[in-house]
């Protein structure tokens, strides 16, 4: 209870005031994402670990079409015992969730004999399934490219007559688009169909392990897991082994810190047979690996590494030196091996009966074959596939500008989904009727509108949740991935201490490192981490995989002790401390720092 008598809580969604400039910003997205009067009641929290930013109007789909799928899948599919969807909402362009659980002994009961035999179906052959699993995900990253989006001549080819084919091509351009939409939900469907199972293998592990040893450390569990050989670490991968072709090639002191990779492109194109050969190694890796995007997948200006090789070129400069010294690049992945099996051995050891030690074995021989989709699934969705479908949108918006409705093709992720298919609407009959569309000085003024809008709305500072307080909050999932628990939740809403010199969060991943602060709000400026400094953010991406080799460790706002963060970090050696809630507010760049990954505190030395 508060001093004053009354229940914690957090400002109520009702209670949230318009941002100045951003007035209509509710008109930006549908409306079943806008809180209603009875989620007043209800405990939500920002969900900045997938949307960091104001959203766009378009972009909206990348939480719409997520939400839609992986509730059908643990509610309705495979039947999940103890929880239905999530909900979400959006408010002043921020995306706020809550999960539905079920809470009723008896219904648990009846879906646990449904999620049994389901569930056990996949667990049973799960090597199986998964490879039929990423050539069902690859089809359709192949079938997104090749969608095409019609050119509107001003007569039809000659053998749509000739061969009777008896349709003309603005009708296909509706058809490929809702075509496009409907492989993206296709898409998120494939994508939920083995992680929450993934995660559920787990997370009965991990409660195994509270249970079992009350003192464990979340990471001490995570460390179980470690050492895994996942595709999601190619690109890095492909990295280093162009760091080593730099130095075989002559051509490695073109790469330096801060180089720019349109000068460094240049520069190895005069530079004979061994710049034309690292140039080409350069095309070989890029597909598919360089289908990184430089966020987490779900915004349409996080642009992947083939559309901005910042990220890439942030990192080669510290590999190639790396390369030229003779130092081994790849991932200490023996080691965390060797260490996970040590600590599970030590866990196991403790165990009382060959039951339990049985039971131990069972669990954790399932997590382990399991959670590579968990990092993997990452590659195949939010990247690649995320990657050609922005890029297909903007084919879409190209068809917009070249017919007037819109000024750049980029203004068309300023129009939500439907939208977009009303003004391709409008261009269909206008090249029907042999007139102009009606509609572009709408859309250009609601273009303009929203731009001002976005801009508006990223000065606004949300808060971490809304609603009432829960008495209690123990998601394993949610605390390992967002890192919140009925602690955290404290934290949030406790005034910050002036002069203090600590913050506190999950130990991610082992060891101390001390370093100078690097602080980065946006994924657009990683470039600009240097070599040897501390990295305070507050999410990270999977695809900073790279420049997780040039930090000294990593702090993030948000993020449990299995959040992508969490993980790559573990996966390369590094120091990490995650879920703070508030470390890019409380840290400056230049500033000294400790960030102890055994304790989960980071210190500001001065």
């Amino acid at each position: 209870m508060t001093d004053d008598g009354t229940a914690p809580r957090f400002p109520l969604p009702s209670e949230l005031t318009e941002v100045p400039g951003a007035e209509d910003w509710a008109s930006m997205y549908p409306y079943y994402t806008r809180f209603q009067p009875g989620d007043d009641q209800r405990f939500w929290f920002y969900n900045s670990m997938h949307f960091p930013e104001p959203m766009p109007a378009f972009d909206a789909v990348t939480a719409e079409t997520p939400y839609t799928a992986l509730g059908a899948n643990t509610a309705r599919l495979f039947v999940f015992p103890t929880t239905l969807g999530i909900e979400h909402r959006i408010v002043n362009g921020r995306v706020y969730i809550t999960a539905n659980p079920v809470t009723d002994p008896e219904e648990i009961r009846r879906r646990l004999a449904e999620f049994s035999e389901r569930a056990g179906h996949y667990y049973e052959n799960w090597d199986e399934l998964y490879q039929g699993w990423v050539t069902r995900v690859t089809g359709l990253i192949d079938e997104v490219q090749r969608i095409e989006v019609p050119r509107l001549p001003e007569f039809e080819d000659p053998e749509v007559v000739f061969q009777a084919r008896g349709v003309a091509q603005n009708h296909y351009v509706r058809e490929n688009y809702h075509r496009l939409i409907g492989l993206y939900s296709k898409m998120w469907h494939h994508h939920s169909e083995f992680l929450m199972l993934g995660y559920g293998a787990y997370v009965v592990f991990f409660e195994f392990c509270k249970t079992s040893f009350p003192e464990i450390p979340d990471q001490d569990v995570a460390r179980m897991v470690a050492g895994i050989d996942v595709v999601l670490y190619r690109p890095d991968d492909e990295l280093k082994n162009l760091a080593r072709l730099a130095v075989e090639h002559g051509v490695d002191d073109l790469f330096v810190e801060g180089c720019e990779p349109d000068k460094v492109l240049a520069a190895l194109a005069a530079r004979g047979d061994g710049g034309r050969r690292w140039l080409q190694a350069l095309d070989d890796a890029r597909e598919p690996w360089f289908n990184m995007s430089t966020g987490a997948g779900f915004y349409h200006h996080h642009r992947s590494w083939n559309d901005d090789l910042t990220v890439p070129f942030a990192a080669l400069p510290g590999y190639v030196d790396r390369a030229r010294r003779g130092d081994l690049l790849e991932r200490p992945v023996q080691q965390l091996a060797a260490e996970r099996e040590r600590i599970a051995r030590d866990y196991r050891a403790l165990l009382p009966g060959e039951d339990e030690k049985a039971a131990f074995d069972q669990m954790l021989g399932l997590a382990r074959v399991v959670f590579p989709f968990v990092e993997d699934h990452n590659f195949y969705c939010e990247h690649y596939f995320t990657t050609k479908f922005f890029a297909k949108v903007r084919e879409f918006g190209a068809l917009l500008r070249d017919r007037g409705v819109l000024a750049d093709a980029e203004d068309v992720f300023q129009l939500q989904h439907t939208e977009v298919a009303q003004a391709l609407t409008d261009v269909m009959l206008a090249w029907a009727a042999g007139t102009e569309p009606v509609g572009t000085a709408h859309v250009r003024k609601t273009v303009a509108a929203r731009k001002q809008t976005l801009e508006a709305l990223a000065g606004w500072s949300p808060p971490p949740a809304l609603g009432p307080v829960p008495e209690t909050l123990n998601d394993p999932a949610v605390r390992m991935l967002w890192g919140i628990t009925a602690e955290t939740i404290r934290s949030w809403s406790a005034p910050a201490v002036e002069g203090e010199r600590e913050v506190r969060g999950f130990a991610a991943s082992p060891g101390v490192a001390e370093g100078t602060a690097r602080v980065l709000l946006s994924v657009n400026d990683i470039g600009q981490v240097r070599e040897g400094e501390v990295l305070v953010c507050p999410v990270t991406a999977p695809s900073w995989g790279p420049v997780f080799g040039k930090i000294a460790a990593a702090v993030s706002d948000i993020g449990g002790t299995m959040s992508h963060a969490a993980i790559v970090a573990r996966e390369y050696g590094l120091p990490a401390v995650v879920g703070t809630g508030h470390a890019t507010k409380r840290i400056t760049t230049g500033q000294r720092l400790r960030v102890d990954g055994d304790r989960g505190i980071v210190t500001v030395l001065d």
